[in-house]
């Protein structure tokens, strides 16, 4: 029976669904081990990622603050960890998607007060965000930080489902 005779038969993706599938998943991976990296340096430095994490004023309960600074770090490395693995990709890239934008636009605010209350360019603020990185340039941190959204948003949309644990464990094709 071919193609055109199996009502459930699904075409072969084409060259360049196959190459944008392929990025997706590299990015996948690329972003997964990113965040592992960046979630256990923080959770290995509790106490310098509380002081970063307090500059920006954003909780006052200090009970709350603590809990954030415990949780986040861990979840940001179990985030990474479903990515790479390929569990839960939409879900993990959801939360990040969560995470990244609220913690871009306290960047961006915090590099604001710091651009106006300097006089310095915009670009030449430098900080350490707390992102696990050190001091970053305003400018490249807020680039990556895009960059990051939108891979996490593609996964989100369902690209990079290649090699997911998820199709394997339930007996889907990895192109569903």
């Amino acid at each position: 029976m071919n193609a055109t005779q199996d009502p459930g038969h699904c075409p072969r993706p084409s060259q360049g669904a196959r190459l944008r599938e392929g990025a997706f998943v590299l990015l996948r991976w690329v972003v997964g081990a990113l965040f592992v990296y960046l979630g256990l340096s923080k959770a290995l430095d509790p106490v310098q990622f509380l002081k970063l994490v307090r500059e920006y004023e954003l909780v006052a309960n200090p009970v709350l603050l603590n809990a954030l600074v415990v949780v986040l770090p861990w979840l940001e490395a179990f985030l990474g960890l479903l990515l790479i693995s390929g569990v839960a990709v939409r879900g993990s890239a959801l939360v990040l998607v969560l995470m990244l934008v609220p913690f871009t636009v306290a960047v961006l605010r915090r590099a604001l007060a710091i651009h106006v209350s300097t006089g310095i360019p915009f670009c030449a603020v430098r900080f350490d965000c707390g992102c696990g990185l050190g001091e970053v340039w305003i400018c490249s941190k807020l680039a990556e930080n895009t960059l990051l959204l939108v891979v996490s948003a593609g996964l989100l949309a369902g690209a990079g489902r290649r090699w997911c644990v998820r199709y394997r464990l339930l007996g889907r094709e990895e192109t569903e």
